[in-house]
Formats: structure tokens, C-alpha cells, sequence
């Protein structure tokens, strides 16, 4: 069995939560890796919540220097909504230092959710 664990870096892109409206993630920054997978996990949604999720991609830090990711740029494809008690992946292949998911309240009351950012392919290994 070949070793994963030392090779990828993981780190929170939505900290679990149950989610009342738009949500952004923090800016994360992919640096030193050649590839980054955001992982999805949903749990109950209230109300019929209608949640969709997103990519955005920058060269900074900087808020309003977020744009959305193109589809090209994305390694499978993010649901039209998040469906309850699910797990959704999308790859990032684009070429920005850092990336952001952002969750929409599109109606309903709530959904629960969190997200993490697997970064792959190490320039250092092993990875901490």
C-alpha cells in the first residue's frame, strides 16, 4: 500500500457548521502543491434550503480580487444544489495562488456542511 498521508497537505475550507446564509470561506493558499481537490460533506437541510456551492480563485489575498472559477478550470463539476447528507468533490486545475468556497443561501432555512481543501502533489515531501 503506497503512503497518502505524508503526501497530501489538508486544511479547513468551511469550518462544519449548520449554515443560515451566504458563507465564505478564507482564502486558501495552495502554494507549494500542484493540485487541490475541495471535498464537500453535507448534512440535514431545514426548510427545503436551497444551497449552492462555488469556487473563486486570486492572485492575492484581497477580498474583492476573488473572481469565480471558469468550469475549465475545474476538475468535474459542482452540483446545481447541495443535496442533503452528501459528499461532493471538485478539482481545482487553474493556475491563481489561492482559492475560496463560498456557499449561497439561494432559499430555505438552513443546510449543515463543512468543507476541506486537499492539496496534492507536494513540491516537499513529506508534507506536515
Amino acid at each position: 500500500m503506497r503512503d497518502l498521508v505524508n503526501n497530501i497537505g489538508a486544511v479547513a475550507a468551511l469550518a462544519p457548521a449548520v449554515l443560515t446564509a451566504t458563507v465564505t470561506g478564507a482564502a486558501l493558499d495552495l502554494i507549494g502543491f500542484g493540485s487541490a481537490a475541495v471535498v464537500i460533506n453535507t448534512g440535514a437541510i431545514a426548510s427545503a434550503g436551497d444551497f449552492t456551492a462555488k469556487l473563486q480563485e486570486s492572485d492575492t489575498t484581497t477580498s474583492g480580487d476573488f473572481t469565480d472559477v471558469e468550469a475549465d478550470h475545474l476538475e468535474g463539476a459542482l452540483p446545481a444544489s447541495l443535496e442533503a447528507n452528501a459528499v461532493v468533490k471538485v478539482g481545482y486545475k487553474g493556475f491563481k495562488r489561492y482559492i475560496r468556497l463560498v456557499v449561497t443561501k439561494n432559499g430555505g432555512t438552513s443546510i449543515a456542511a463543512g468543507a476541506v481543501l486537499v492539496k496534492g502533489h507536494a513540491a516537499e515531501r513529506p508534507v506536515a
